[in-house]
């Protein structure tokens, strides 16, 4: 008897230590994202100079700046439900020192091919990476209201690594080479390693029954070619072109068999039940369309901003920068606002304010107006990470904790898929609006018409290239048709906001305080694989 109440009282120990502790795991967990949340985006300033460096080809340019993301979407399935197996905190240092590896790699490549290779495994080490964050972060706040402060902080930090990338990798390239905004990673890995050895707590699900390695790399294919069709799609390739439905059906086909294996197995690699809770598939869908309205204007902004209002990329920049401080702002007051109104009404609010900043941004011109533009960038920050930050904390509560990192994994995929199908379809809806405007215009030959209605880009070249009167026509049709498929683009932009609000009322009206079993850390042996097989 004795000796059960001294076991029982040393666990309790381990797990008033371990939940003493959460908050510097909170912070290893929140610098493990910001690399990875930086290394997104770093590479976009450095493009123009790898191409002058390495002479990529064109195809080869596009796999360099897309083999990170592709890569990173399709595994993040895979390595969230097999560290739900053999241990998140292994599968996160695996990621560390992969991630390490293949930074270093890229900065030294010294041809296109390795360089593509190298993205390749930092995607690798992204995948391991990001659910692993989410579902530790589950695991040592057991306490729902810890948790969604939790969830607030990283969700801030998501948001400051989005935007930091191309700051820092501006600021590198003017005092180093391209390889620098790489390389900068090295460092901080080589102290994450360490201290996440000693700080992070390992945890694993229930594991049983034996992994299923067929449906993982199932999944893994099958979102691999979803999401390459979507980007080409989004890039601007034909709907109807072999390159486009060849992978778009494929990747449906392979996730469609993949959901039919996970429904026959007795131990399924992602339990499809969790979709069966209401504030779980709601919350999926809210992510998914917070994404696909709001990412594809990111891009149309930058474009605005550059080719319309003529300003510098540190100019553009620095006119982003209040959409983030709103965001990081969102995501620290998080906790409270769920706290008072509730997951429903939440989500459902930050929708329609996204919406209304979105509808205010539709008064956006062909002449600069500062004070419009702060203000609807800061209700877009502000509403797009209360309506993020709520859904995540609803996604994450509602699974169960032994299927905490495939729930990380779907959050991460589902965030993904909705960013590139944003692309591909306010893309072509920006398309679809801008192209008319630059048919027929007085003095401009067909074929420059053709040319221009490409892009405002290929607009302004074109322009310039004919000179003159025409090419002054040219620029201003072009920036006038431009001006206009924006406002469409707000519009619908706008339209999948309020049917992400009324979808949004299908969360939990109240936010519950439950708490679950702290999973105490175990022993170094008993980490070690059980003996169960791996079923293939």
């Amino acid at each position: 008897m004795s000796g059960t109440t001294t076991a029982a009282a040393a666990l309790r120990r381990r797990a008033a230590g371990a939940g003493a502790n959460r908050w510097v795991v909170l912070v290893v967990l929140c610098v493990s994202l910001l690399l990875v949340a930086v290394d997104a985006t770093v590479l976009h300033v450095a493009v123009p100079a790898v191409t002058e460096d390495l002479r990529p080809g064109a195809v080869e340019l596009l796999w360099i700046v897309d083999a990170y993301p592709l890569v990173c979407a399709s595994l993040l399935i895979l390595f969230g439900t097999l560290g739900d197996r053999v241990g998140r905190r292994r599968v996160l240092l695996l990621g560390y020192a992969l991630f390490g590896v293949a930074s270093g790699m890229a900065a030294l490549a010294d041809s296109a091919q390795t360089l593509i290779l190298a993205r390749a495994l930092l995607g690798v080490g992204g995948a391991m990476i990001m659910p692993a964050t989410l579902s530790i972060l589950r695991q040592v706040f057991p306490d729902r209201r810890e948790r969604a402060l939790a969830i607030g902080i990283w969700s801030a930090v998501a948001a400051v690594g989005a935007a930091a990338g191309p700051l820092v990798g501006g600021f590198l390239l003017e005092h180093f080479w391209w390889g620098s905004v790489f390389l900068v990673n090295i460092p901080l890995m080589l102290v994450s390693l360490p201290v996440g050895r000693l700080v992070l707590p390992e945890s694993r699900g229930e594991g049983r029954g034996p992994w299923d390695v067929a449906g993982a790399l199932m999944a893994a294919a099958g979102l691999f070619a979803l999401v390459l069709g979507v980007k080409r799609l989004g890039g601007g390739d034909p709907a109807a072109g072999v390159w486009t439905v060849l992978p778009l059906v494929a990747g449906a086909g392979l996730l469609t068999a993949f959901v039919r294996r996970q429904r026959r197995r007795a131990h399924p690699l992602v339990d499809l039940r969790m979709f069966t809770r209401p504030a779980f598939s709601t919350s999926v869908g809210c992510i998914v369309l917070a994404m696909l309205a709001l990412v594809g204007l990111e891009l149309i902004a930058a474009q605005y901003l550059q080719l319309v209002l003529g300003l510098s990329p540190l100019e553009t920049g620095l006119r982003l920068v209040p959409l983030t401080v709103a965001a990081m702002a969102a995501g620290l007051a998080g906790a409270r606002m769920l706290r008072r109104f509730g997951p429903r009404r939440m989500v459902s609010a930050g929708f329609c304010l996204t919406a209304a900043a979105v509808v205010l941004l539709t008064a956006m011109g062909g002449q600069d107006n500062a004070p419009l533009l702060l203000t609807g960038f800061v209700l877009l920050g502000f509403g797009l990470e209360t309506t993020l930050f709520g859904a995540y904390e609803s996604m994450l509560s509602e699974a169960p904790p032994q299927q905490a990192g495939g729930a990380a994994a779907i959050g991460e995929t589902s965030y993904q898929l909705g960013a590139g199908i944003g692309i591909a379809l306010l893309g072509s809806v920006m398309n679809a609006a801008y192209a008319p405007g630059v048919a027929g215009v007085p003095g401009v030959p067909d074929g420059a018409s053709a040319a221009a209605a490409h892009s405002l880009g290929e607009a302004h070249e074109v322009a310039a290239g004919l000179g003159g009167p025409a090419g002054e026509a040219l620029r201003q049709a072009a920036r006038d048709s431009f001006v206009h498929g924006l406002h469409v683009t707000l519009l619908v932009s706008a339209g999948l906001l309020l049917l992400g609000a009324a979808i949004a009322l299908r969360l939990p009206r109240a936010m519950s305080g439950e708490t679950a079993p702290v999973e105490v850390p175990a022993p170094r042996e008993a980490l070690e694989p059980r003996g169960a097989g791996v079923k293939v």
